[in-house]
């Protein structure tokens, strides 16, 4: 489907290898942010040169990478400069232009291609792609109508009032729960489409959800396949607090349907490098629950960060060797996890003035990996760090996930 991924050959470029000009192997990224900074970590360990291009002079990535081309996504000359320097480039993240990998993939191999993350930056086209996909991945997602004009809107409020109480959410830009608006009457309905600017939006029914989770999938140049184990996610206020990630965290026929469905989803689109597919989990009356797509992200996600402690490969690795052209190992979960999102409230007291972490405390406790951002100024609502935690077995883990969360006061403690 991705036609773009075919526009340079596939490559093949081993770690530490110099090409035919004498130029060391490069891998770039679009994005500085922290997935961009975990990716140059992978990449650097492999023994791979990397070069970020992002506005920000204090970028995560930027700050740790071989190159650091300060310009905006869809600057000819910066995207001109990262195509001298490297051999293959991916992206951090979604909202990075697509016409910007369009145009590095005239040179260079991209992965993921930019038709894929056109369509993740779109809810209307995702929504359309996964029913789409539905006969094949056996999924489909919440029933939704779509919104971009005042005759749509009368539409839905006239034709589809099964959809209500819903969900508006804005086509474009929306992610940690931000465009979304709860709407429980028609009335309400045209007020939050009037709040959100008139802009393109879907209306999705709200579901009785009892769960979410999601999977994370690695797929080469060559179609092959790797994927691990679904972690169930904990969100809190639209923002991830904790993925649990172990042995039965999702029942397994429910992981086995959710693994099946994000293999197929990939390779409908023909995607190269790491796909995160969320979905939800709702009470249809059936022992385990029915499955519904919500959404992907053509990289890799918060959800897997647990990788990087608690497998044989994290899902930052299996990007460099999806881009790269490098056999894809199935990663091995050897330790049962939990993974705690470490936001800038943390870094304020009750009374919102600022305050350093209980690091002492929390790094006494067995088994805790502790990965910080290197974002200078903490934020509410701002992703400063992760912490993750391993153990011998489930029960440990969550005993101690629970004291860490209560020494750093982070939400989600009911869900331990």
């Amino acid at each position: 489907m991705s036609a773009d991924n075919h526009m340079a050959a596939r490559p093949l470029i081993y770690p530490g290898s110099v090409d035919a000009a004498g130029r060391p192997a490069t891998l770039g990224v679009l994005g500085g942010g922290q997935l961009g900074r975990m990716f140059v970590h992978a990449a650097q360990r492999l023994g791979y040169l990397t070069a970020v291009l992002e506005p920000d002079a204090q970028s995560p990535a930027g700050l740790v990478s071989h190159h650091h081309i300060q310009t905006a996504y869809d600057d000819p000359a910066g995207l001109a400069q990262l195509a001298g320097l490297c051999q293959a480039i991916t992206t951090e993240f979604e909202n990075v232009p697509a016409q910007a990998l369009q145009t590095l993939a005239h040179t260079r191999p991209v992965a993921p291609g930019a038709a894929v993350v056109g369509i993740a930056q779109n809810r209307i086209e995702e929504k359309a792609h996964f029913t789409a996909c539905a006969d094949v991945s056996g999924v489909t997602c919440a029933p939704y109508a779509v919104i971009e004009t005042p005759a749509h809107l009368q539409a839905v409020c006239t034709e589809r009032p099964d959809l209500l109480p819903g969900i508006l959410k804005t086509a474009r830009l929306g992610y940690d729960g931000k465009g979304q608006v709860r709407v429980q009457t028609a009335d309400a309905l045209a007020a939050a489409w009037a709040e959100l600017g008139g802009v393109a939006c879907v209306l999705e029914k709200m579901l009785p959800l009892t769960a979410e989770c999601s999977v994370l999938v690695a797929r080469g140049w060559d179609g092959q396949v790797v994927v691990f184990a679904p972690q169930r996610n904990v969100h809190v206020d639209g923002i991830l607090a904790l993925t649990h990630a172990y042995e039965g965290a999702v029942p397994p026929p429910l992981a086995a349907r959710a693994a099946a469905a994000a293999v197929a989803i990939a390779q409908h689109l023909d995607y190269v490098g790491v796909l995160c597919v969320e979905f939800f989990v709702v009470d249809d009356g059936s022992a385990h629950g029915g499955l519904v797509v919500n959404e992907m992200a053509p990289r890799p996600h918060n959800s897997g960060h647990y990788t990087l402690d608690a497998c044989s490969a994290s899902q930052f690795d299996l990007q460099v060797h999806a881009m790269t052209g490098l056999p894809l190992p199935q990663p091995r979960q050897h330790s049962p996890a939990i993974m705690l999102n470490l936001l800038g409230e943390v870094w304020f007291d009750a009374s919102g003035q600022p305050q350093e972490p209980d690091w002492q405390a929390v790094l006494r406790l067995p088994g805790t990996h502790l990965h910080l951002y290197g974002k200078a100024q903490a934020r509410p609502g701002r992703k400063m760090g992760h912490l993750t935690i391993t153990g011998p077995d489930v029960a440990n883990v969550k005993a101690v996930a629970r004291r860490a969360a209560e020494l750093l006061n982070l939400p989600g403690l009911d869900f331990m």
